[in-house]
């Protein structure tokens, strides 16, 4: 049953009038992280939520530290698409259906927000903001430059609508890296995915993980509708070297779609990539505001193109 008006626990709501949300959370050896991401959950203004943690054979605490918050613990592999497949197909019951990362951190009132928006109707899924956390110069760095993202080709969604979801066969197991972009393009041939706004509609200052978000670099973290992304400890290098990888499986999704499809053409194309999402819709405010986190970011792209530009050359060297 899809509810066309508001809803807020704080009314007073029935739980067993609420849609269900199934919360998926992908983990292999993520003891660092998943306690928070788990804590994060629990804490939500809504109250309806199904936790369902699908792990890929970790060696650490991981599994130990999930059953502490919920019972529906799985195995499986081999990569994040069955993973998430497994978890949002064949185990979750609730009317929508979300994905999340053991390194990420939900706001307070974010599954509110996200219940509040789809219950209208108008769309079948949603784009959330995310912000990475960090104090560190690049971390700012990555902060700005995910800034530009939201809504945009490079974007994808985060919450769906469990039939659609469904409907659509999940993630495509056939392709390596941009299953998320690939999701979203055959979504949007069944509803739209609009951006979730960011605005609170009620603060949240008891929210156990204000300290720790705060200590990351983020000044009143309870007052938004995000997800914060814990990228604390980012090292240049690693970052250049997974980048790397993404590049080496990136094809299937290409020849799925075509090399002409316009999604396509700025995922992968040079000018939007380096201008188009920096530069539309007003956003080039934002780099005449900060040009020495501009710069950063521009490194950062400099030197992931420069990864790109190589894993093609190599490609085409032994194809032809």
């Amino acid at each position: 049953m899809i509810m066309k008006r508001g809803l807020s626990q704080k009314d007073g709501i029935n739980q067993g009038e609420l849609p269900l949300v199934s919360i998926v959370i992908t983990t292999k050896n993520e003891e660092r992280n998943i306690e928070n991401c788990l804590i994060s959950i629990k804490e939500q203004t809504y109250h309806h939520i199904e936790i369902i943690v699908v792990d890929n054979a970790s060696e650490d605490k991981t599994k130990e530290i999930a059953l502490k918050y919920t019972d529906k613990v799985y195995d499986k592999g081999p990569e994040r698409s069955m993973q998430r497949n497994y978890g949002m197909i064949e185990i979750a019951s609730g009317e929508y259906v979300m994905f999340v990362d053991a390194d990420m951190i939900l706001s307070p009132c974010l599954i509110e927000a996200c219940v509040n928006e789809l219950n209208k109707g108008e769309s079948v899924a949603l784009f959330i903001s995310e912000i990475i956390l960090g104090t560190s110069y690049w971390c700012k760095v990555r902060r700005f430059e995910r800034s530009f993202y939201d809504a945009t080709v490079i974007d994808s969604a985060r919450i769906y609508r469990r039939d659609i979801f469904c409907q659509v066969g999940g993630f495509d197991g056939d392709i390596d890296f941009g299953e998320e972009w690939d999701i979203d393009k055959e979504v949007k041939q069944d509803g739209k995915i609009v951006l979730l706004d960011k605005t609170n509609a009620h603060s949240s200052p008891d929210w156990k993980l204000i300290g720790f978000i705060e200590k990351l670099g983020i000044v009143n973290p309870a007052e938004q509708n995000v997800i914060y992304h814990n990228e604390s400890e980012f090292n240049l290098l690693t970052y250049i070297k997974k980048k790397g990888t993404y590049a080496k499986g990136f094809d299937k999704y290409i020849q799925k779609w075509g090399r002409d499809d316009p999604d396509v053409k700025k995922q992968f194309g040079f000018y939007y990539r380096f201008w188009g999402t920096f530069f539309e819709t007003g956003k080039w405010r934002k780099i005449v505001l900060h040009p020495v986190k501009t710069a950063g970011m521009y490194w950062l792209r400099f030197c992931v193109g420069m990864v790109f530009l190589k894993q093609k050359t190599e490609k085409e060297s032994l194809t032809g």
